[in-house]
Protein backbone atom coordinates (compact mmCIF):
# COMPACT_ATOMS: atom_id res chain seq x y z
CA UNK A 1 0.00 0.00 0.00
CA UNK A 2 1.11 3.81 -0.63
CA UNK A 3 1.51 5.55 2.48
CA UNK A 4 -0.80 8.44 2.32
CA UNK A 5 1.01 11.94 2.70
CA UNK A 6 -0.19 15.73 3.37
CA UNK A 7 1.91 18.89 3.21
CA UNK A 8 1.12 21.95 5.70
CA UNK A 9 2.37 25.03 5.39
CA UNK A 10 2.03 27.80 8.40
CA UNK A 11 2.86 31.47 9.23
CA UNK A 12 2.99 33.93 12.27
CA UNK A 13 4.21 36.99 12.67
CA UNK A 14 3.87 38.91 16.44
CA UNK A 15 4.85 42.40 16.95
CA UNK A 16 8.21 43.54 19.07
CA UNK A 17 7.58 45.45 22.12
CA UNK A 18 9.22 45.96 25.48
CA UNK A 19 8.24 44.67 28.46
CA UNK A 20 7.75 41.22 27.22
CA UNK A 21 9.98 37.83 26.86
CA UNK A 22 11.44 36.99 23.36
CA UNK A 23 10.52 33.34 23.30
CA UNK A 24 11.33 31.64 19.95
CA UNK A 25 11.32 27.43 19.68
CA UNK A 26 10.68 27.22 23.40
CA UNK A 27 13.94 29.14 24.48
CA UNK A 28 13.99 32.52 26.00
CA UNK A 29 16.32 35.10 24.55
CA UNK A 30 17.87 38.29 24.95
CA UNK A 31 17.25 40.85 22.33
CA UNK A 32 19.26 43.52 22.03
CA UNK A 33 16.95 46.44 22.00
CA UNK A 34 15.04 44.87 24.94
CA UNK A 35 12.21 44.04 23.25
CA UNK A 36 9.56 40.86 23.19
CA UNK A 37 7.20 39.29 21.26
CA UNK A 38 3.81 40.47 22.22
CA UNK A 39 0.69 38.02 22.30
CA UNK A 40 -2.10 36.33 24.37
CA UNK A 41 0.41 33.32 25.16
CA UNK A 42 4.01 32.95 24.98
CA UNK A 43 3.72 34.65 21.42
CA UNK A 44 6.25 31.62 20.07
CA UNK A 45 6.10 32.96 16.44
CA UNK A 46 8.36 29.60 15.60
CA UNK A 47 6.23 26.66 17.36
CA UNK A 48 3.04 28.53 16.72
CA UNK A 49 3.77 28.57 12.85
CA UNK A 50 4.64 25.08 13.23
CA UNK A 51 1.18 24.69 14.86
CA UNK A 52 -0.71 25.81 12.05
CA UNK A 53 1.83 23.98 9.39
CA UNK A 54 0.60 20.83 11.44
CA UNK A 55 -2.83 21.13 11.96
CA UNK A 56 -3.61 22.21 8.21
CA UNK A 57 -1.63 18.98 6.71
CA UNK A 58 -4.54 17.41 7.80
CA UNK A 59 -7.58 19.98 7.54
CA UNK A 60 -8.18 20.77 10.92
CA UNK A 61 -7.91 24.49 11.04
CA UNK A 62 -5.57 26.51 12.83
CA UNK A 63 -4.85 27.52 16.17
CA UNK A 64 -6.80 30.06 16.90
CA UNK A 65 -10.09 27.17 17.20
CA UNK A 66 -7.82 25.39 19.68
CA UNK A 67 -6.38 28.26 21.51
CA UNK A 68 -8.30 31.61 20.74
CA UNK A 69 -6.49 34.81 21.95
CA UNK A 70 -9.64 36.02 23.55
CA UNK A 71 -9.47 32.40 25.89
CA UNK A 72 -7.98 33.60 29.17
CA UNK A 73 -7.17 29.59 29.16
CA UNK A 74 -4.28 30.45 27.41
CA UNK A 75 -2.76 34.14 28.62
CA UNK A 76 0.70 33.05 28.68
CA UNK A 77 0.50 29.76 27.62
CA UNK A 78 3.71 27.89 26.65
CA UNK A 79 3.50 27.36 23.38
CA UNK A 80 5.68 24.11 23.44
CA UNK A 81 2.62 22.83 25.80
CA UNK A 82 -0.09 23.95 22.95
CA UNK A 83 2.38 22.15 20.69
CA UNK A 84 1.96 18.21 22.71
CA UNK A 85 -1.95 19.33 22.37
CA UNK A 86 -1.58 19.61 18.72
CA UNK A 87 0.54 16.34 18.85
CA UNK A 88 -2.48 14.83 20.38
CA UNK A 89 -4.64 15.51 17.78
CA UNK A 90 -2.58 14.35 15.06
CA UNK A 91 -1.92 11.18 16.26
CA UNK A 92 -5.50 10.38 17.62
CA UNK A 93 -6.78 10.96 14.03
CA UNK A 94 -3.73 8.30 13.06
CA UNK A 95 -1.20 10.55 11.25
CA UNK A 96 2.60 10.86 12.26
CA UNK A 97 5.11 13.22 11.30
CA UNK A 98 7.79 12.52 9.03
CA UNK A 99 9.49 16.08 9.25
CA UNK A 100 9.08 19.51 9.94
CA UNK A 101 11.05 22.75 8.77
CA UNK A 102 11.05 26.04 9.73
CA UNK A 103 12.08 29.78 8.83
CA UNK A 104 12.42 32.57 11.66
CA UNK A 105 12.94 36.30 9.95
CA UNK A 106 14.15 38.51 12.30
CA UNK A 107 16.89 41.30 11.80
CA UNK A 108 18.28 40.26 15.56
CA UNK A 109 19.20 38.65 17.68
CA UNK A 110 21.53 36.44 15.72
CA UNK A 111 19.58 33.28 16.19
CA UNK A 112 22.61 31.16 15.06
CA UNK A 113 23.73 29.96 18.59
CA UNK A 114 19.98 28.75 19.53
CA UNK A 115 18.99 26.96 16.93
CA UNK A 116 19.96 23.28 17.84
CA UNK A 117 18.45 23.82 21.28
CA UNK A 118 15.18 25.40 19.90
CA UNK A 119 15.41 21.67 17.26
CA UNK A 120 15.75 19.34 20.61
CA UNK A 121 13.11 21.18 22.36
CA UNK A 122 10.50 21.10 19.37
CA UNK A 123 11.63 17.62 18.74
CA UNK A 124 11.25 16.69 22.14
CA UNK A 125 7.59 18.02 22.68
CA UNK A 126 6.55 16.29 18.97
CA UNK A 127 8.29 12.94 20.31
CA UNK A 128 10.23 13.07 16.90
CA UNK A 129 14.51 12.69 16.40
CA UNK A 130 16.00 16.49 16.03
CA UNK A 131 17.10 15.43 12.30
CA UNK A 132 13.11 15.63 11.76
CA UNK A 133 12.87 18.84 12.68
CA UNK A 134 14.54 22.01 10.92
CA UNK A 135 14.84 25.29 12.06
CA UNK A 136 16.85 28.03 10.12
CA UNK A 137 16.95 32.15 10.37
CA UNK A 138 17.41 34.77 8.03
CA UNK A 139 17.08 38.44 7.89
CA UNK A 140 14.71 40.06 5.53
CA UNK A 141 17.54 42.52 4.82
CA UNK A 142 16.04 45.32 6.60
CA UNK A 143 12.65 45.28 4.11
CA UNK A 144 9.55 45.60 6.01
CA UNK A 145 8.16 45.14 9.46
CA UNK A 146 10.66 42.57 10.39
CA UNK A 147 13.65 43.82 8.49
CA UNK A 148 12.58 47.09 10.70
CA UNK A 149 12.49 45.22 13.28
CA UNK A 150 9.15 45.82 14.24
CA UNK A 151 8.25 42.09 14.77
CA UNK A 152 9.72 38.78 13.80
CA UNK A 153 7.89 36.39 11.36
CA UNK A 154 8.05 32.44 10.96
CA UNK A 155 7.18 29.86 7.97
CA UNK A 156 6.47 26.78 8.18
CA UNK A 157 5.87 23.07 6.54
CA UNK A 158 5.10 19.60 7.91
CA UNK A 159 4.83 16.47 6.29
CA UNK A 160 2.64 14.25 7.46
CA UNK A 161 1.74 10.40 6.90
CA UNK A 162 -1.24 7.89 7.87
CA UNK A 163 -0.07 4.97 10.12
Amino acid sequence: MVPQLRIGNGYDIHRLVPGRPLILGGQTLEHPAGLGLDGHSDADVLVHALMDALLGAISLGDIGQYFPPDDPRWKGADSLVLLEQVMGLIRERGWQVVNVDTVIVAERPKLRPHIETMRAAIALRMGLEPDQVGVKATTNEQLGPTGREEGIACHAVALLQRG
